[in-house]
């Protein structure tokens, strides 16, 4: 299997790699919107299908193709990525004190069609932050580009997070321990 991780992000190039399983990563463009009408989990699933069809063309015979997709989830609503600093301050005031939950959609494809695809969820529990933890914490990190402004592998993931129920990786975009397990059971068929 020649496994092509279609992923711009270098966490999860990073986790990928962890697997030590050959691979290559490329960049996908793709409409990351979604119908509005979705829900929690199929969100990301339906945007990583998205993601997996859009390179779907290119696919040669023996390639495996990984998409993934990440949201924050707090009481109803997505959290994405920020536009700003000002969002990313706001994002975090919501994310406070409270439990959310992160879901990532993986979608495994082949020429044949989708193979495999899941959504996984970790809730994550934050302490009540102030409003100079915040400010500090965005403006040192700069977490425009992660769903819910935040990274849990970084410095607020030290000092806020209480409680997380799931997949540590998934908070940081990928779930490596079912993405390993998808792909014994692809070479196992």
């Amino acid at each position: 299997m020649n496994i092509i991780l279609g992923s711009q992000s270098p966490r999860r190039r990073e986790l990928m790699a962890g697997l030590d399983v050959p691979f290559t990563a490329i960049n996908i463009h793709a409409d990351e919107s979604y119908p509005q009408d979705l829900q929690g989990g199929d969100i990301p699933m339906y945007i990583a299908r998205e993601k997996a069809h859009a390179y779907a063309k290119q696919l040669g015979e023996g390639d495996l193709l990984i998409t993934a997709d990440t949201i924050v989830w707090l009481d109803g609503q997505v959290l994405g990525k920020p536009q700003d600093e000002q969002e990313a301050c706001h994002m975090l005031r919501m994310l406070s004190g409270k439990t959310h939950q992160v879901y990532t959609g993986v979608c495994m494809m082949t020429q044949k069609g989708i193979v495999e695809n899941f959504v996984d969820r970790t809730d994550v529990t934050f302490k009540e932050l102030t409003d100079d933890e915040i400010t500090s914490y965005v403006q040192k990190y700069k977490p425009l580009d992660k769903a819910g402004a935040y990274g849990v592998q970084e410095w607020i993931g030290y000092v806020a997070v209480t409680r997380l129920q799931g997949s540590y990786f998934n908070v940081m975009g990928f779930p490596v321990d079912r993405v390993y397990e998808a792909l014994k059971r692809l070479k196992q068929a």
